[in-house]
Formats: structure tokens, sequence, C-alpha cells
């Protein structure tokens, strides 16, 4: 007698047509978590913090040499050198003129900055000063 051998034949499932979600979600929750972690550090204004101006005493003589120029940056952002406001594209030529009257050596800057000005437009006064052949750079307060 041969032996019959039965099959078992299991009805072919459908396809499963759902999207599984699980990996989905949990890529959705790193970057939640990611994006949540760089945010606050992706601030574009920093806070500008000034020192404070301590009256020193001036018991020493006057010098021959020329007083460093003076760049003021205004709360709105505006730019005044030695007390004229100068536009962002006359800035660099016009400093660049100024600095080129003194002579080496006597080719300083100080700015002031007011206590609400923009940081990052203090920034590119300084670069444009430097740009324009500033030998060195000062940051000055007023005393109150």
């Amino acid at each position: 007698m041969r032996s019959k051998r039965q099959f078992l034949v299991k009805p072919q499932s459908a396809l499963q047509s759902d999207i599984n979600v699980t990996p989905l979600v949990d890529v959705v929750l790193v970057l939640l978590i990611i994006f949540m972690v760089v945010t606050p550090l992706m601030r574009r204004e920093l806070m500008l913090q000034l020192p404070s101006a301590e009256a020193a005493p001036t018991n020493a003589p006057p010098s021959k040499e020329l007083a460093p120029g003076l760049v003021r940056l205004t709360a709105e952002g505006t730019l005044l050198l030695e007390g004229e406001a100068v536009s962002e594209a006359d800035y660099v030529p016009r400093l660049r003129r100024f600095l080129e009257a003194r002579p080496r050596g006597q080719r300083g800057l100080f700015f002031q900055p007011d206590a609400r000005a923009p940081y990052a437009r203090l920034v590119v006064a300084l670069d444009g000063a430097k740009a324009a052949g500033a030998e060195g750079l000062g940051l000055a307060v007023e005393s109150h």
C-alpha cells in the first residue's frame, strides 16, 4: 500500500495593504527630539553686554598722539563716524579715508555701541574697520 501523503494547503493569504507605521513613528520622534535640542542653539541674536565704565584717574600728561577715532552704534543699528551718520555702503570707504589721513601706529578706533544695539551689526562694523585698515580696535563705554 502506498501511503498517500496529504499536503495541507493553506489558502494564500491576501496581500497586506496596511502601512506599518511603527518605524515611521520612531523616526518622527527622533527628529522631534533633535529639533527640540537644536532649536534653542540657533538663536541669531545675542545680547550685547557692555563692560561697566569705571572712572580711572587721569594724572598722565596729555600726549601728542592723535586720539583714536570713535564709531558709535545706535540702538537702531545706525553707525556714526566721529558724530556723522554713515550708510552701510559708504562705511568702509569712508573709514579707509579717515584712517589713511592718520600716521601709521595711530590708526586705532574705539567703538561705542548702545546697550540695545544688535550684536550682529557690531560684528559687521568691527569687520569693516579691519578691512578699512584699522590697526587697533577698542570698546568704549560711557560713564554715568
